[in-house]
């Protein structure tokens, strides 16, 4: 059994199923995908995310605003601490830093990042961590407002080994994507190999990133399989293990997704 940790079913195409979300999940389920985290980038679009989702007891939820989301509302830390009250969310982001998009000052991005981290704490639930272009600023205000006591995962970590051992150093799991796929990705791949097995996590990011050999098309939360055989082949692992160590992971971090699930 494999989890994608990361997808935003809400964002999908879902006409190849008539419209219907049980056809995406069937079709993750046949490739081994049982379970899955929906993440939130805007609070404009939470209810209607989860209303998509609610009814699915293998599919869980996040709250939060997505760095490079300037428009719609910024949420108070007890805003979001009260978003996260529903029993079907069990994660605080996605919420980081992206110096890739956005221009000029970015002081608000940092503010919202740090209220995000202070809900996580007071929620109990853990961070999912969006960081591109600003490495050092990420894991310095990590650090700083000690999320380690709410713990996380590096969503769709692409970095290299010394950030993957500073963020592993303050008590968070490294999930990879479909672009430890890709060619051009060789210095991931190391860090793939390097990673503990039981800090592993692995996602789509669905509908962006599709692994080799979907790569260029939409992607998909069936799509995991392709990321986990990918690890597993660059650690020297088996499917099996490495199936099996992620969804363990995810569990773990994610403690609220075990008290809510159930059999599909």
């Amino acid at each position: 059994m494999l989890v994608d940790s990361h997808c935003h079913l809400d964002m999908l195409d879902l006409s190849p199923w008539g419209g219907d979300l049980q056809g995406v999940l069937a079709s993750a389920r046949d490739l081994g995908v049982q379970n899955m985290l929906c993440v939130s980038v805007t609070l404009e679009r939470l209810t209607a995310m989860l209303e998509l989702v609610r009814p699915h007891a293998t599919v869980f939820a996040s709250v939060g605003v997505h760095p490079n989301e300037k428009e719609g509302q910024d949420p108070s830390v007890d805003e979001l601490v009260a978003l996260a009250r529903d029993n079907k969310v069990i994660a605080i982001g996605e919420t980081g830093l992206d110096y890739f998009r956005s221009e000029g000052d970015l002081e608000w991005q940092r503010e919202r990042f740090r209220r995000h981290i202070a809900a996580a704490k007071a929620s109990r639930k853990p961070l999912i961590i969006h960081m591109r272009d600003a490495t050092e600023d990420t894991l310095r205000i990590l650090e700083e407002e000690n999320a380690r006591d709410a713990g996380g995962v590096m969503h769709c970590f692409a970095n290299d080994w010394d950030a993957a051992r500073r963020a592993l150093d303050i008590g968070f799991y490294i999930s990879f994507s479909g672009i430890v796929t890709f060619k051009s990705a060789e210095e991931l791949r190391e860090v793939a190999r390097r990673v503990p097995l039981d800090r592993i996590l692995v996602e789509t990011d669905a509908p962006y990133l599709a692994p080799v050999p979907m790569r260029g098309k939409p992607n998909y939360p069936a799509y995991t399989r392709y990321v986990a055989e990918k690890v597993a082949e660059v650690r020297g692992d088996s499917i099996d293990t490495v199936a099996e160590a992620s969804t363990k992971n995810f569990f773990t971090l994610f403690s609220a997704a075990q008290r809510n699930s159930h059999p599909a």
